[in-house]
């Protein structure tokens, strides 16, 4: 049993400081540190504006942050219910190996099913076997026949400059 006292806890706008801490610990162990191109303000805005458009719990010890989960809604089509989207999972270095993840994870589950959503999902990247381990003891399934797309960056400004059809002039 630790000696410390654990909890989850929702974050609040005075703790975009500290999310912003956390997405550059997970983006500096990820290798993408370069990435970062948010702002603490960028944070604030997004995740407690009106409207909110995603949620962050807090894995505390004693009152203090040790890890971090940013969730949003989803919604299913095929399942015609909302789903919880897990875009951010980290605890610091320091403090894995005490239940942490494991907590965030069933709680996002919790809320999940209080929300009634049909499914709680997220993505890994394929080199993180630790993570990948870790979802397994979850019940996770990989879902290989799904890949990732996007366009970010230059080439979405480029495709929203685009006409909606090549062969028809631009509508104003």
């Amino acid at each position: 049993m630790p000696s410390s006292r654990f909890s989850i806890r929702p974050a609040v706008a005075e703790d975009a400081g500290t999310i912003y801490a956390f997405i550059s610990a997970l983006a500096e162990y990820e290798k993408l540190g370069h990435e970062v191109v948010a702002s603490v303000e960028d944070l604030r805005r997004e995740l407690f504006g009106s409207p909110p458009r995603a949620e962050v719990v807090f894995a505390c010890e004693d009152d203090v942050p040790v890890g971090f989960a940013l969730f949003f809604h989803t919604l299913s089509t095929f399942l015609g219910r909302p789903g919880l989207y897990l875009e951010d999972i980290f605890v610091l270095p320091e403090h894995r190996g005490k239940g942490h993840g494991r907590a965030m994870m069933i709680h996002l589950a919790k809320i999940a099913h209080e929300r009634g959503c049909g499914r709680f999902e997220w993505t890994v990247l394929d080199w993180n076997q630790p993570a990948i381990d870790f979802y397994r003891t979850l019940g996770a399934e990989q879902k290989q026949e799904w890949i990732i797309q996007r366009v970010s960056g230059p080439a979405l400004a480029e495709l929203a400059s685009q006409p909606l059809f090549a062969d028809r002039p631009a509508e104003t």
